[in-house]
């Protein structure tokens, strides 16, 4: 009789290590789908300058929020999980910069100059472990 107790407790306990993998593995997707949705809105879309200095300030605080570290340079450095980068390709001069720069010389400058200035993302990456968004890469489409 204690054979098949100690039996059925341990199948209890393998069902239930497995529930709880499963579990946790369906709320990191779910997590990941609905962090990504804010993100991918952006993908292949033109926007202002306006709304891209708004997304810098956003992936910024995200980053914070996440305690992404900053490398010596002051860019925030792949962690793997959370971290969000994002650079802009200007065509006035043909350079890319970091949204660190840009946020760090101040978004409402950047406003000043780029507010109707048109810009497209054309590429966005994710992170292999959690598949939340790692990178985006915005291009200058317009002048004026």
């Amino acid at each position: 009789m204690k054979k098949i107790i100690i039996f059925f407790v341990i199948i209890l306990i393998i069902v239930a290590g497995v529930s709880y993998i499963y579990l946790n593995y369906k709320a990191t997707v779910n997590q990941a789908k609905t962090a990504n949705v804010d993100y991918e809105a952006y993908k292949d879309k033109e926007i202002f300058g306006t709304d891209l200095a708004t997304l810098i300030n956003k992936v910024t605080d995200s980053n914070i929020k996440n305690e992404v570290e900053k490398d010596d340079k002051g860019l925030y450095i792949d962690n793997g999980e959370d971290s969000i980068r994002i650079d802009i390709k200007f065509t006035d001069d043909d350079t890319v910069h970091s949204m660190e720069e840009i946020y760090d010389s101040g978004t409402t400058t950047f406003m000043q100059y780029y507010n109707q200035i048109r810009f497209k993302c054309s590429n966005i990456e994710y992170h292999e472990k959690t598949g939340k968004v790692s990178y985006m890469y915005f291009e200058q489409i317009s002048t004026n």
